[in-house]
């Protein structure tokens, strides 16, 4: 019985839309190897699954660019907007969760502001941002939301709450939110008309988390009698996956996460898993070659999508295939260490063959004094190359790290040389303006106007949109600067930037540092500050650090430009 429900629940996803294409591939081997193949070509497509999502976006904002005067409209356009960026971009589905909000605000109702917050959650949930999700549950009332909405409201608590407890991993807190994930999974079943499919997806949920492979399997068999999107076969999919790898039924288990990854991409999901999952698989099978590929790409989905909790996740097997590829490699080294040790025991060989060549012909004792002079010099010019071939290596070396030094000095020469220019054009036009009409005010004895115009003069303005400019110069130049600086510094002595454009006062002295001005004179006139408190800030920065002052600048300046 078992068994036929599993090759029903397989036969209708091959008969379905997303598989029907690669029908004929079953035939040619077992079904791991033919879905994994049907993965292999629809990641080779995987570009345009996107633009159809692409193009789908771009067809719902040009049609809310011309609702911008119907608030209720432009509600509508952007729930859809952000139901099709939640599993896709997650600074974009937060941006239109919050338009939502903003709109339903301007329309005074309650009901689509807690409809904006409960997609909003679900955007949060997603990147990971799991403090926020529950802060922003906490703020929905559920009595206000329309019926349709409560389900997914309980359903995104109770996805917060597993998610939470499989990320804490935690003795003590992980039973406590996993116990709030069934609670609030009931009570989303309870909203859910029977027989739906967000009622048979808890159903689903629930018998999974009891690990009934038998229920669960029952239940798949009913959500596959259903109109399913892509992204819920991926769910579904996932979700027998992990029931037959608690049975022990790896091979299964990969069948079932090749669907749910192959889905996943054909619906243009960046926030899923599956393909992470797949590649773990084709790990412990030994298919080092995919397991390289699918990580990467899972990688790539994620950093698209900004999930957070994805990444940390991935980070534990991404390592380990590395592992493995730098073992192969070792092996190979091993191999070709014997190959080189064989052929110099045929060397050896050789050598002895030529010695009794030479023995038998030691008649020729000129020529063979001539051989063994010859031999000498030669020995002694390779000697002598191989301390050249050295010495030029070592001057290799020094010369590519000065060219990337001055590299990188023109590459800094050249954009501050634009931005000096630049600013200076700026303030020569503000010089001319401010000649102009003071030779005005002065040619018509407008003493008083002219005053007022000098004291008018906002000098901290200016400095402000001086250190601006300077912050946005050198963060393009040195965008890693804020992080490899805060690796100098434990956790809680680091840096957090207000704007991620604008610099510290404390970063701005070292940003100058780094672009080689060391005089803290200098640095106290660029800054408008008095030595003392140039001083003050480089020592309380460097006391902070965990490496030694003496060396602490010298680290500073050993961080890279573009």
């Amino acid at each position: 019985m078992l068994h036929s429900l599993i090759l029903r629940g397989i036969r209708f996803i091959v008969l379905g839309s997303l598989l029907l294409s690669a029908l004929p591939g079953w035939a040619g081997g077992s079904r791991t190897d033919s879905l994994l193949r049907m993965l292999d070509q629809t990641l080779v497509h995987q570009a345009s699954y996107d633009k159809q999502r692409l193009d789908r976006l771009a067809a719902l904002k040009a049609e809310l660019r011309s609702e911008k005067a119907d608030a209720n409209a432009s509600f509508t356009l952007s729930l859809l907007i952000c139901d099709e960026y939640q599993v896709f971009t997650y600074d974009s589905a937060f941006v239109y969760s919050l338009k939502m909000g903003a709109l339903a605000r301007q329309l005074r109702s309650p009901v689509k502001l807690q409809t904006a917050r409960t997609k909003l959650a679900y955007t949060l949930r997603s990147a990971g941002l799991f403090k926020d999700a529950f802060d922003t549950l906490k703020a929905i009332d559920v009595r206000q939301l329309e019926p349709r909405y409560k389900a997914e409201f309980y359903e995104i608590y109770s996805i917060v709450c597993i998610e939470l407890a499989e990320y804490d991993q935690d003795a003590f807190y992980q039973p406590y939110y996993t116990a709030q994930s069934d609670a609030y999974a009931d009570t989303a079943a309870r909203y859910s008309r029977p027989g739906s499919y967000p009622h048979l997806a808890q159903q689903l949920y629930r018998a999974k988390q009891r690990n009934d492979l038998g229920a669960s399997m029952a239940i798949y068999a009913q959500l596959q009698r259903l109109p399913l999107t892509a992204h819920q076969v991926a769910i579904n999919a996932s979700s027998m996956a992990k029931l037959y790898e608690n049975a022990g039924l790896k091979e299964k288990a990969l069948q079932f996460m090749a669907l749910a990854a192959i889905s996943d991409i054909k619906s243009a999901t960046k926030e899923g898993i599956a393909l992470f999952k797949v590649s773990d698989y084709c790990y412990q099978r030994g298919d080092l070659s995919r397991a390289r590929w699918y990580i990467s790409e899972a990688r790539k989905a994620a950093n698209f999508y900004k999930a957070r909790q994805r990444l940390v996740q991935m980070s534990p097997i991404s390592t380990l295939i590395d592992g493995r590829k730098i073992s192969l490699v070792e092996k190979q080294r091993q191999q070709a260490n014997i190959y080189a040790l064989a052929i110099g025991v045929l060397a050896t060989l050789l050598l002895g063959t030529a010695f009794v060549i030479y023995f038998q012909l030691r008649r020729l004792q000129s020529t063979g004094r001539l051989l063994a002079a010859t031999n000498q010099e030669l020995h002694q010019n390779n000697v002598q190359l191989q301390a050249l071939n050295a010495r030029q290596q070592d001057l290799n070396g020094k010369l590519q790290e000065l060219n990337q030094g001055l590299n990188e000095a023109n590459h800094v020469k050249e954009e501050y040389i634009g931005y000096y220019f630049n600013n200076t054009s700026r303030y020569i036009d503000k010089l001319e303006v401010l000649q102009k009409k003071l030779s005005t005010l002065l040619s018509t004895k407008q003493v008083a106007s002219a005053q007022q115009l000098v004291k008018d003069i906002d000098i901290k303005s200016e400095r402000n949109a001086l250190f601006k400019g300077f912050d946005t110069a050198f963060i393009h130049l040195f965008p890693n600067f804020v992080a490899e600086f805060n690796a100098l510094f434990t956790e809680a002595d680091r840096i957090q930037l207000a704007d991620e454009h604008l610099l510290t006062t404390e970063l701005r002295i070292f940003a100058l540092i780094r672009l080689g001005i060391s005089d803290s004179e200098q640095i106290s006139r660029i800054l408008g500050y008095s030595i003392h408190t140039v001083y003050a800030y480089k020592t309380r920065v460097k006391n902070r650090s965990f490496l030694p002052n003496e060396t602490f600048e010298a680290r500073v300046l050993a961080i890279q430009a573009t």
